[in-house]
Order: C-alpha cells, then sequence, then structure tokens
C-alpha cells in the first residue's frame, strides 16, 4: 500500500482573486465582512471585566522570579476536593 506525499495539496485561488491579479490589482474586500463584538467581548477586550487582576499576576510573577513564593499544599488539596465534590452533586465534607 502507498501512502501519498504528506505535503498538503496546493489550492486555487478563488476567481475573483485570479480575475483581480490578472489586471495587477488587489481583490476588494466585501462590504459585509464587518464583525461586531457583543459587551461582553468589548470588555474582555479592552480588559475591563474584573476576572483579571494584572498587579496580582505581577506580584506573583515577581515573587517566584524571586524564589519567594510559597505553595500551600492544604489549599490545593481542600480547593480541589471542593471542585470535585461540586462536580459530582456532593457537598464537600
Amino acid at each position: 500500500m502507498k501512502i501519498g506525499p504528506l505535503e498538503s495539496p496546493t489550492v486555487a485561488p478563488a476567481a475573483s482573486d485570479r480575475k483581480a491579479a490578472a489586471a495587477g490589482t488587489k481583490p476588494d474586500a466585501e462590504a459585509s465582512a464587518q464583525v461586531e463584538l457583543s459587551p461582553a467581548a468589548q470588555q474582555i477586550a479592552a480588559g475591563t471585566d474584573g476576572s483579571f487582576d494584572t498587579k496580582k499576576v505581577q506580584g506573583i510573577a515577581q515573587a517566584i522570579r524571586d524564589g519567594q513564593y510559597k505553595v500551600n499544599p492544604e489549599a490545593i488539596a481542600d480547593k480541589l476536593i471542593a471542585n470535585a465534590s461540586e462536580l459530582l452533586g456532593r457537598k464537600p465534607s
């Protein structure tokens, strides 16, 4: 059994692109190619959604670089158990 070449086949350009290339111009973007962001997406793009604290992240990153960041394994274990219990529909004990 023979397996073909691994390179992907070349895709021919669209007819409008071929016509524009033959005329020596660039194809125009369609007027309908507009994007509108939802209010939630606009908040995320602006960085004002409140779910990301840049100063806190920078402080933790600096503590890691300085070798001063302390990991609390008990807190991590407690949160893992609480999350697993929540996913299973049980209340943590």
